[in-house]
């Protein structure tokens, strides 16, 4: 709202008393600021609000068009710290605690992290600047699956690329199909095909849907009846963790790959052998040994 600073301020203060005094809340002093609408932004869940102001962008009348006008931008400091995850000395890398991973896993979570982060930001008038996240994450995708497969990144590209029909016309897609028995549908991981386009009349949805089923992903892992960290199917049993903080340990050495593969997925829970088990426990080499 454009307005003198110190209305601004007595504003602010109100607003302080108000909530102190009938909600028992502190206003946040560091995280309420007051900022010049035409020079700064300020930042609201995760958006930069942003006034316009562009004299040489006009409307067909000769009017200056977005002068005042309200927008929302994703900030640039969030795409990077959204990159920096999926890459090593600035350059896109392979993820290693992933590849033990189907590739229909592997593929479904690339893609399910960067859709939830481009459909947040669909209101976003900058929201094509997410092509830089889309890029980084799409090489760390094809690099970790040349890592798991043993092959070039080209061949990936070559063995998975193909063209699909979206909403918004043929896109080029890294695909896979998985074929069940009994005659269902197979299923399809894709990594790519939404578009980054601007769409102002976007509604968040942000309730989770509800998921129905008789058995709980835990149990369908040990149906499974394989150990994942070395694939042995003797005396499977499960090593759980009272939480997910508890796989951070800052300062120490290069954790050990049965944290990274608990970290990645997000899981408190790891399917493991009898043998890989004790040595997660008596902290053996990294919790894993070679199927014979």
């Amino acid at each position: 709202m454009p307005g003198p600073h110190s209305e601004a301020e007595e504003i602010k203060r109100q607003l302080g008393a108000f909530l102190q005094e009938s909600l028992k809340l502190i206003l946040s002093q560091e995280k309420t600021l007051i900022t010049h609408a035409r020079t700064q932004a300020a930042r609201f869940l995760g958006y930069n609000i942003v006034v316009f102001q562009n004299n040489q962008k006009r409307d067909r009348r000769g009017y200056r068009s977005i002068n005042g006008q309200i927008g929302l931008q994703v900030p640039v400091e969030v795409i990077k710290a959204k990159c920096a995850p999926y890459q090593k000395d600035g350059k896109p890398t392979h993820r290693k605690e992933r590849t033990d991973d189907t590739v229909y896993s592997i593929i479904s979570q690339y893609q399910q992290e960067f859709r939830g982060f481009a459909e947040y930001y669909q209101l976003a008038v900058n929201r094509s600047q997410l092509n830089r996240l889309k890029w980084v994450m799409e090489r760390s995708l094809v690099a970790t699956l040349a890592h798991k497969l043993r092959v070039s990144i080209s061949k990936v590209y070559k063995r998975y690329e193909t063209t699909v029909e979206t909403p918004d016309g043929p896109r080029k897609v890294l695909q896979v199909t998985v074929e069940r028995e009994g005659g269902k549908k197979p299923l399809v991981a894709q990594w790519g095909g939404i578009s980054l386009a601007r769409k102002t009349k976007a509604v968040l949805n942000d309730q989770i849907a509800p998921l129905w089923g008789d058995r709980s992903e835990l149990e369908k892992r040990l149906l499974a009846d394989t150990c994942e960290l070395c694939g042995s199917r003797e005396q499977v049993e499960v090593h759980h963790i009272r939480a997910l903080k508890d796989l951070q340990h800052k300062g120490q050495g290069k954790r050990p790959r049965w944290v990274q593969i608990m970290a990645a997925r997000r899981r408190k829970t790891l399917v493991t052998c009898r043998k890989c088990h004790n040595d997660i426990h008596a902290g053996r080499a990294d919790g894993r040994r070679q199927r014979e």
